[in-house]
């Protein structure tokens, strides 16, 4: 069992007009009142839900007993959050997108949202007590971002109480959230460039305005073409900077980090600045309390000087 904290991920290609996504146990695998079933049609709706409360995805196939299993088990558990989480479960067999843009490489795997951004959490499955382990460590990340809001069960009736009780969302946000929950990336990056400029100090801001230009940069990027290129040209600096996108996307931090590492140590001096400053901004969209970034941020200050 890995746990590992956020890194941003571009669902955005997946982005078409579409209904909510349908009622627990809609495909009849079993589930919890707060457990949904979604496809590469309705993905962005559980993306856009996580900058409220907290996203679970569960990618899992039909082919596999297992983790036909493992959805019950993992729907069981997250209706005893009472809200705090919602679980999205996605059939890789009908959504291979969705499996490709989190680079799923066995089923089940169990992934976080938070703020439209994963957090890897385990492969395989686990019993009971492994699972909630994890789910409370997910809950205090997502607290710790913001993010308290709680689900509504399905078909349950809007409780108004709850509802007022909720915090108030940072109005400074309201014009880019709107752009990103309409999908226009390149405006959600302009209006958070707008609040840098304002609030030069402020980390959520920072934050957010890496996360948004790590999506837009990701945008519809085929992730085996861009390996190739960076594979056939280890110095291309865009191929480099777009593969190390994708691992942070996909969760590969450290793949990401050392691929532009080894990248600057190659590179002449004055060729430098544009990887260090992308490795800046993906140590702000992992967290500059994870200990990968710490570790990276002094191989990167060996590799310059």
């Amino acid at each position: 069992m890995t746990f590992s904290r956020r890194g941003a991920v571009d669902l955005s290609a997946l982005r078409q007009p579409a209904p909510a996504p349908g009622p627990a146990g809609a495909s009849g695998t079993g589930g919890g009142s707060y457990s949904v079933d979604v496809s590469e049609q309705n993905f962005q709706d559980v993306v856009r839900a996580s900058i409220n409360h907290l996203v679970v995805v569960v990618l899992w196939s039909p082919r596999s007993p297992q983790a036909q299993t493992y959805n019950d088990q993992v729907a069981a558990l997250v209706d005893t959050y009472d809200g705090k989480i919602q679980l999205a479960r996605v059939d890789v067999d009908t959504s291979p997108q969705i499996a490709q843009a989190f680079q799923v490489q066995a089923v089940p795997t169990l992934v976080g949202l938070v703020k439209g951004q994963p957090v890897p959490l385990m492969q395989g499955t686990a019993d009971d007590a492994q699972l909630r382990q994890v789910l409370d460590e997910l809950v205090t990340i997502a607290v710790q971002n913001g993010v308290t809001g709680r689900a509504q069960a399905s078909g349950a009736p809007v409780d108004d109480t709850q509802a007022a009780e909720e915090p108030v969302e940072d109005p400074r946000f309201a014009a880019a959230d709107a752009a990103f929950a309409a999908g226009d990336l390149d405006e959600a990056v302009a209006e958070y460039e707008k609040l840098k400029a304002q609030y030069p100090a402020d980390d959520e801001i920072s934050e957010r305005l890496a996360g948004v230009r790590l999506m837009s940069r990701t945008q519809g990027a085929d992730l085996t073409a861009a390996r190739t290129a960076a594979g056939d040209d280890p110095d291309d600096v865009a191929a480099q900077l777009l593969v190390a996108d994708l691992d942070v996307s996909g969760g590969h931090v450290d793949d990401a980090f050392d691929r532009l590492i080894q990248l600057v140590k190659r590179l002449p001096a004055d060729e430098r600045e544009a990887v260090r400053e992308r490795l800046i901004e993906l140590f702000t969209v992992v967290g500059q309390g994870d200990p990968r970034v710490a570790t990276a941020r002094r191989a990167l200050a060996a590799a310059l000087y």
